[in-house]
């Protein structure tokens, strides 16, 4: 056998190939003729649905939590399992803050109000940066609204702080503090604007 009769045959078997493979190609992604068909309007014409009034997806809040509903009713994208954990590290930050006299902490949380406030009895020495925190629990909301593109809500904390690590030195408090934020706001940040 010549070897120009080899390469004549490679030619014919990576011809089949091609073919096969042009085959198996048009067969997948089919043949386009250039012809169009005019496609009747009407088939791809959806019906506008009628506005539904959305909703609201109440979750299961517990009975001393009753009061977020107001929330839940006007702002959707509400949820009160962050909101309650974030108003308890609120709390505690706030708290802390006040017990060590850290007057750039809280005026970054607090209100203008709520700030002099706490300004004034740091100033008095009236906290003590002995105390820590031993135990603290949100009791309830106490009230809950958006009005005058605000939501305010009332929230009823147990507190329990401790001198000096001495369990014998435990003070009980029942606070109740009101936040405040931005209806149309989307960040977490929330106002402590009473205590």
């Amino acid at each position: 056998m010549v070897y120009g009769d080899l390469q004549f045959f490679d030619i014919i078997i990576f011809a089949v190939i091609a073919v096969f493979i042009i085959y198996r190609l048009r067969s997948v992604l089919g043949k386009r003729t250039g012809f169009k068909k005019t496609i009747n309007e009407q088939q791809f014409v959806k019906k506008q649905p009628e506005p539904e009034q959305e909703e609201v997806k109440m979750p299961q809040l517990r009975e001393n939590e009753k009061k977020l509903e107001a929330i839940y009713k006007k702002i959707i994208l509400f949820d009160h399992k962050s909101f309650l954990e974030g108003a308890k590290k609120a709390f505690e930050i706030i708290i802390t803050a006040f017990n060590k006299g850290d007057k750039n902490t809280l005026k970054n949380l607090v209100s203008k109000d709520v700030y002099n406030a706490f300004e004034k009895a740091i100033n008095e020495g009236h906290n003590n940066p002995n105390y820590q925190f031993y135990s603290l629990v949100i009791d309830g909301i106490d009230d809950a609204k958006v009005e005058n593109g605000k939501i305010i809500i009332s929230v009823n904390f147990i507190s329990e702080q401790i001198l000096d690590d001495n369990e014998d030195n435990i003070l009980k408090n029942k606070d109740t503090w009101v936040f405040e934020k931005l209806e149309n706001s989307t960040g977490p940040a929330w106002t402590l604007i009473s205590t």
